[in-house]
């Protein structure tokens, strides 16, 4: 067993946290840093969808003209590649973050999560990443449909209003007017109403809702939940009778 510091980083039976929830629930934010203070890997499964949209965005600038095949051919162009703690979703071998998170593949993205083949592509490509590595993974069903036997599931929520609040904190780096964040709120809820059917809930997750917490202290829960489990976890498929398993 890894010292109580460091959790596994390889071997024949990784070690993975999924992270789900709606969009703007600070998934991809928390796992990063639950990752860094574990000292493994973050995946971010959401920016392999972002990096798609900017694919096919750069093909056929109008979306309502786009297949799940073209979009899958645009997105051969991606590599998500390790760095030092986490994966980089790559276009044509150039890390173009800002190009992600802009408002034309924002707008988008929730088009191209919704066609299955992309979201197998997806799946398959966090898989991947995973098979050598401890990681934390984030996205909308990554402890129901890509790690569905992982070694601890966390289902984040926030109010919309917070979400939407936190969002634009972040975006324009100053308190937005309550009129902002009431349009940012609406938004949010017709994404989450589009995501629905992908954002579920693991029956064995653990809720925490972050509507009242700061960001440490969700932190904090999960990377003690993981070091619990982490602890308890001999190989058998039960742990401590709360329904969590390793995955293999």
């Amino acid at each position: 067993m890894s010292p109580p510091d460091q959790m596994p980083e390889t071997g024949p039976s990784q070690f993975v946290i999924a992270i789900d929830g709606p969009a703007a629930s600070g998934k991809s934010s928390t796992s990063q840093w639950v990752a860094q203070r574990l000292g493994i890997r973050h995946v971010d499964s959401g920016a392999l969808y972002r990096a798609a949209t900017a694919a096919a965005l750069r093909v056929e600038p109008d979306a309502d003209r786009w297949t799940p095949e073209g979009v899958l051919a645009a997105a051969s162009s991606i590599q998500l590649v390790p760095t030092d703690r986490t994966f980089a979703a790559l276009l044509d071998g150039q890390d173009c973050d800002e190009e992600l998170r802009s408002t034309a593949v924002t707008s988008q993205v929730s088009r191209v999560a919704r066609m299955q083949p992309v979201r197998e592509w997806v799946n398959a490509r966090v898989r991947e990443a995973a098979r050598e590595h401890a990681v934390v993974v984030d996205g909308r069903d990554i402890g129901t449909a890509v790690f569905p036997d992982a070694a601890l599931k966390i289902f984040l929520v926030a109010d919309p209003w917070e979400r939407a609040k936190r969002r634009l904190v972040q975006r324009l780096e100053r308190l937005p007017s309550d009129g902002e964040v009431a349009e940012e709120t609406e938004r949010l809820v017709q994404r989450d109403a589009k995501d629905s059917q992908q954002t579920v809930q693991a029956a064995d997750a653990v809720l925490i809702d972050s509507t009242y917490l700061t960001q440490a202290e969700q932190v904090d829960r999960i990377e003690s939940l993981a070091r619990a489990v982490s602890r308890n976890t001999d190989g058998s498929s039960e742990v401590d009778g709360g329904g969590w398993k390793r995955y293999f």
